[in-house]
Formats: structure tokens, sequence, C-alpha cells
């Protein structure tokens, strides 16, 4: 699971909260089924993101399970600070998750916004921000059951229509001791329409704890818009980034140097083809023709593609 224990415990004690307290915006990498894994977070990491989450990991399957421990979560002595995304649904279950990860890794967050069929049909994700009562009391047990006073606590949500209600779910996280909200500025129901950013703000604006708004962001230049538009304290991106892992760092697509490093970072760490070749993919979307992409989407080994970006970008 975590390679070696006593490393990976002297390299924990960041403390999240000092990067909110720094007075800069706060450049996340948002949790991603699949993709938000340790090579993709030590390659964001050197594009200056400042704060890595792992994909969203069932909280009592992790608990119940060696197995599942050792194939949801990985890291290593620079991947920090870190924070572990759960889906739960039952507070002692979450403390018992979050003790497991607390010796390596810097927080855990409470997924309140997945809106997958299959997570809320579980009772996970986006349907506990109609659960006010139970994310309070889930914060709380984290909260009293964690001694390291450094350790955070934090949730994602999405809005609710009425816009009174999350502000109620967020004054009641905040009061049982939440580190910071992070806000999808969606509905459950809402996809591809826009982001309410006004709604972020309105929440911003109620609470005293950071809040980090989500959704839409693209660009550098977007984060910042972002930041005006709502006054969040961090700025969490997703498929941005896996379309230009370097974005934070202001390059407007994926430079080369980028897809380089993440080659050399994949190899070194083991991935998985599909993994490594979609990430691939994802990376070079913008940057080469439709006849191009026919031929380097279908290719299906490590080799053929190291042979294609030889070929054609001499790397």
């Amino acid at each position: 699971m975590i390679g070696d224990t006593t490393e990976a415990k002297e390299c924990r004690r960041k403390d999240p909260m000092d990067l909110f307290r720094s007075g800069q915006v706060v450049k996340i990498c948002a949790p991603m089924v699949r993709y938000s894994k340790l090579a993709f977070r030590t390659l964001v990491r050197k594009y200056s993101c400042d704060l890595c989450y792992t994909p969203m990991i069932v909280a009592a399957d992790f608990v119940r399970s060696g197995k599942a421990r050792d194939s949801e979560f990985t890291t290593n002595k620079g991947d920090h600070p870190l924070i572990v995304q759960f889906a739960a649904k039952e507070a002692q279950v979450l403390c018992d998750a979050a003790r497991i990860v607390c010796p390596f890794a810097d927080g855990i967050d409470l997924n309140c916004g997945c809106p997958q069929r299959w997570a809320m049909a579980e009772g996970y994700g986006a349907c506990l921000i109609n659960k006010p009562e139970l994310v309070k009391d889930m914060v709380r047990h984290v909260r009293n059951q964690i001694d390291n006073p450094k350790f955070s606590v934090s949730i994602k949500i999405r809005i609710h229509e009425d816009l009174k209600r999350t502000v109620d779910l967020c004054q009641k996280a905040e009061a049982a001791g939440v580190s910071w909200i992070t806000v999808h500025g969606r509905s459950i129901e809402e996809r591809h329409q826009p982001v309410h950013y006004d709604a972020i703000k309105t929440i911003k604006q109620s609470i005293s704890i950071p809040v980090v708004a989500n959704g839409d962001v693209k660009t550098l230049k977007d984060a910042e818009n972002v930041h005006q538009l709502t006054e969040a304290d961090g700025i969490m991106v997703a498929r941005g980034l896996l379309a230009n892992p370097a974005m934070f760092a202001g390059y407007e697509e994926t430079p080369f140097k980028c897809i380089q490093d993440w080659v050399d970072i994949a190899l070194e760490h083991g991935t998985p083809f599909t993994c490594f070749h979609h990430h691939l993919m994802y990376m070079m979307e913008r940057i080469t023709s439709k006849q191009e992409k026919k031929v380097f989407n279908v290719l299906s080994s490590t080799s053929a593609v190291l042979d294609y970006l030889n070929d054609h970008y001499g790397m």
C-alpha cells in the first residue's frame, strides 16, 4: 500500500491549512476516478499544483479489505500535501478509514458530490447534501477520534436548487469542525450546464472557513476569473488538468516537456498501459491532428506508444 512506513511517517506532518493561510489561491487537483493516482499527482505537482486528492475510495471496502487498501491507495515521500477522498455513510466507518490513512496522508475528504447513480443508490456521494445532520456527525466523529490536530477533514459538495439548504449544510459542517468545503457549482441533476459561480460566492460569504471553487476551469486564466467571481480561497480542477497537467504553471496547452515527464514518471511507477495511454490521449488532444489521433488512440502497447512518440516528436 504505502512503501516505507517510517519514511512516510516522517514526511506526513504537512498542514494543508497552511496553504489556505498563505494568502495565495490554492491550486488543487481534483479526485478523479482512475486518474488522480500517484503517478499523475507526481506529474501535476511538478507544474505548480499545491494540493492533490486521491480518487474516491469506498470507506467500507477500504476498512474491510487489505486487497482494497493495496489497490486503492499508494503514496510516497514526495506526495504531499495529500487528501484521501472517501465515500462513506456511517461515521465510525469513515473514522476507521481515516485512522488507517492518517500516518500517510495530510487529511481526508468526505465525498458529498458524486452524482453517479450507483453512489446515490448506496447512500454515498451527492445524496449526502440532503442529510446535513449525518454529514455533521461524520465530520465531528473524525475530528474527535484523530489525534493529529494538523490532519484536515474536508467535504466536497454540490449545490441544492434552493441555495438556503446548501448554506445551512455548510454552516452545520463548519460548526462540526470541517477544515474547508469544496463546492462544485452545479446541482445533482446538472451535468454540462453553466456552473453557478454566484452560488459559490454566496456560500463563501456565509461561512468563515476556506471555500474551494470547482467546475469548468480549463486554464490558469479561468482559475483567476473564477477566483474573482467567487472570492474562493482555492480552485479545484479535474478535466482541465487531464487535458493540460501543466495548466497551473501557466501553459496554454500541454508542453512537450510535460508529455516527456509523464512518460518517465508513468514508466517509473509501473502505470498500467490503459491508464498510461489514456493520459497521453487527453494531453495530446489539442496538439494532434484528426489523422494522428486515429493512429495514436488505437495503439495497444507501451512500446508502440514509445515508438510513436519517438518517430513523431523525437521523444
